[in-house]
């Protein structure tokens, strides 16, 4: 329990994730923001909508590109440190902005 409680306090260092999306990270068996690296956000949002037996909010998606984005790169676009600029809408046709 305090090691988990250690991983998500550090999920929480990422712009953009608190406390609900960390335990959504950990669910999807990530341990360590280093693990987020490369990932495909698509597939984490997929995969926690088949864990939950439904359709979830999208922000949780936009919130995962962000996390990969932030996992992913040591120096950061500020802009790119807001999930609401990883939407479907503002990605179309914005090569800049993929992980």
């Amino acid at each position: 329990m305090v090691m988990e409680q250690t991983i998500l306090r550090e999920f929480q260092k990422i712009p953009g994730v608190g406390k609900s999306i960390a335990r959504d990270l950990y669910a999807l068996d990530y341990r360590a923001i280093g693990e987020l690296k490369d990932a495909e956000p698509e597939l984490m949002y997929e995969r926690l909508c088949m864990k939950a037996g439904k359709h979830l909010d999208r922000c949780l998606l936009y919130s995962f590109r962000c996390a990969v984005y932030y996992a992913s790169h040591k120096k950061h676009d500020p802009k790119k440190l807001k999930w609401w600029n990883w939407t479907d809408k503002k990605l179309r046709g914005k090569l800049t902005m993929r992980v």
